[in-house]
């Protein structure tokens, strides 16, 4: 894991996903902007947010949009850098390499993403893809 992404809180979902948590103003700002490479068994946990930006990335990016109780309400995939992206009905965000949304959306029906504080069988699993 980068560094910079290694000094974050972090978890583990199945599968060897790590996620690193994006917690303060600084870390929700910077996200993985201006890193080189992003491992493929990374992802990045922007919460709260509604909307991301893809400036000074490198790479593109899948983007999982969670609701307040860690539901997938909506995933976009491949959007590449220099872009802007919203979902009004999300409250988290988990950013990813391009390619391994479905990883992350199946590692997630078994571990809680969004409130820390909820069982995983409580999730409900629906999503829409976008592309």
């Amino acid at each position: 894991m980068q560094s910079r992404l290694a000094r974050l809180h972090h978890h583990r979902l199945p599968g060897g996903i790590v996620v690193a948590e994006a917690r303060s103003p600084a870390a929700r700002l910077l996200g993985l902007a201006g890193l080189a490479d992003l491992p493929p068994h990374v992802a990045l946990r922007i919460a709260p947010c509604r909307s991301v930006h893809t400036a000074g990335m490198r790479f593109a990016l899948d983007l999982v949009w969670l609701d307040g109780a860690g539901a997938v309400v909506r995933v976009d995939r491949g959007v590449p850098p220099w872009r802007v992206r919203t979902c009004r009905r999300a409250r988290a965000v988990l950013e990813m390499r391009a390619g391994r949304a479905d990883a992350v959306v199946a590692a997630r029906t078994s571990t809680a993403l969004g409130k820390e504080d909820e069982s995983a069988g409580r999730h409900r699993s629906r999503f829409r893809d976008r592309a």
